[in-house]
C-alpha cells in the first residue's frame, strides 16, 4: 500500500494539546465545550484543531460529558407523508437548538420499535421522541424513563406514561368528518384503516393497539350511532396496510352489492388507492362514491375532483413535540404536558348529497 492510499491516523485531543501548547485536560474542555478556559487559550486550541483537521470522537465525548448532542426519533412509517412532515418539524427545532436527529422507522412493528430503542440507548442519545406502535406494550418506553432521559410521544398518547405528549384531536376530527357524510344522506359509510387483527374483523376498540386509531374509530362510530345506525362496528374495515392491500380492499368494497356510498380513509395513502380503484372500475367521485381522508397530502388538492380532507397541522405537531423535548433537555421540570392540536375539515368536491 503506498503513502497516498494509506489511511491517516486519527488526530487525538492529545495531538491538539501538543500543537496548542496546553494540557490535554484543557484541550478536552475546549473541544468538548464544557468547563471554563480563557478566550486566548480557547482560540489557540481551536486554531490547532483546525490545522490538524481534528474530528471529535462523539462516543468518547458523550462518555466524558454525559451528552451526545443527539435526539433519537422512532416513527411508525417514514414513507407516510404524515410522518415525513412531522420529522421535518422535529429536525428544524433540533438543529436550531444544537442537536442532531437519529431517525428510526418501526414500520408499525412493536419488535422493530423495541430494537430501535435499544440501539438508540446504546448510542447514548440525550432524549427520545417516539410514536408508539402499541399502547399495551410499553416496557421499553419505561426503560427510557428509568435512564433519566426525557421522552416525548408523537401523535399517539399512552396515558400510563407520565411524559410529554403531542397529539391531534383524532376522535373529534373523525366524528366531524363522519357527520358531514351522514348529513349528506349517506348511511353506507365505511372507515378504512391500515390497522389489523388476525381475523381482519373489528369487534371492539380493545382489538386496536394504536391509540390514535382507537380514537378515530370511536369518533366514527359515535357519529354513526347519533344518526341511528346500528352496529356501526360492521362498517370498520381493517388491513389496508399498503398500496396492494388498500387497493384490493377498496375493489372488494366497491364490487359488493351493498357497496358503500362513502369512505373515510385513515390516511392519504389509503385514500389514493381508493381513488385509483374507483377510476379503474369506471365509477365516479363523488357521484358513485364520496371520499374524505385524514391528512392534506399534496395530491388531494390537484385531482379531479379535489378531495375533502381532515387537515392535520403535521409540521406543527413535530415542531411542538421537539420544543417540549428540548425544554426538558435544558433542565425544564414539572408535570408532563399533554398538548392537543386542533385539526381542520377542508371541504372540496369529493362529497355528493344522496338524492
Amino acid at each position: 500500500m503506498n503513502e497516498e492510499t494509506a489511511a491517516k491516523p486519527s488526530v487525538t485531543v492529545a495531538d491538539v494539546a501538543v500543537m496548542a501548547g496546553v494540557s490535554k485536560a484543557t484541550a478536552a474542555r475546549v473541544l468538548g465545550k464544557y468547563g471554563v478556559v480563557s478566550d486566548a487559550v480557547r482560540q489557540k486550541v481551536l486554531q490547532a484543531a483546525a490545522k490538524l483537521d481534528y474530528r471529535p470522537n462523539e462516543l468518547a465525548r458523550s462518555m466524558t460529558t454525559g451528552r451526545s448532542g443527539a435526539i433519537g426519533v422512532v416513527v411508525a412509517d417514514i414513507e407516510n407523508p404524515f410522518f415525513s412532515s412531522a420529522v421535518r418539524g422535529i429536525a428544524d427545532v433540533a438543529r436550531a437548538a444544537g442537536f442532531t436527529v437519529i431517525l428510526a422507522n418501526s414500520s408499525e412493528k412493536i419488535e422493530a420499535e423495541k430494537a430501535a430503542v435499544r440501539t438508540l440507548l446504546a448510542k447514548r442519545v440525550d432524549g427520545f421522541i417516539v410514536t408508539p406502535s402499541r399502547r399495551s406494550e410499553i416496557d421499553h418506553l419505561n426503560d427510557i424513563v428509568r435512564t433519566g432521559r426525557p421522552l416525548a410521544l408523537l401523535d399517539r398518547a399512552v396515558p400510563e406514561l407520565d411524559v410529554d405528549t403531542v397529539t391531534v384531536d383524532d376522535r373529534e376530527a373523525a366524528g366531524n368528518a363522519t357527520e358531514l357524510l351522514l348529513k349528506n344522506g349517506h348511511r353506507r359509510v365505511v372507515y378504512m384503516t391500515a390497522c389489523d387483527t388476525p381475523e381482519r374483523i373489528y369487534d371492539e376498540t380493545s382489538d386496536i393497539f394504536t391509540a390514535s386509531v382507537r380514537d378515530r374509530i370511536t369518533g366514527f362510530m359515535n357519529a354513526c350511532r347519533g344518526f341511528g345506525i346500528s352496529s356501526p362496528e360492521r362498517l370498520v374495515r381493517l388491513g389496508a396496510k399498503g398500496p396492494e392491500d388498500a387497493g384490493r380492499l377498496a375493489k372488494e368494497l366497491l364490487s359488493a352489492p351493498d357497496r358503500p356510498t362513502a369512505i373515510l380513509a385513515s390516511d392519504s395513502l389509503i385514500a389514493l388507492e381508493v381513488f385509483k380503484a374507483t377510476r379503474a372500475m369506471g365509477l365516479s367521485i363523488p357521484d358513485d362514491l364520496s371520499l374524505i381522508t385524514f391528512h392534506d397530502a399534496d395530491w388531494t388538492s390537484v385531482t379531479t375532483p379535489p378531495v375533502t380532507v381532515i387537515n392535520q397541522p403535521v409540521y406543527e405537531l413535530g415542531k411542538t413535540v421537539a420544543e417540549l423535548l428540548v425544554e426538558r433537555l435544558k433542565g425544564e421540570t414539572g408535570p408532563a404536558k399533554r398538548v392537543i392540536i386542533p385539526t381542520q375539515l377542508i371541504e372540496r368536491s369529493s362529497i355528493a348529497a344522496l338524492r
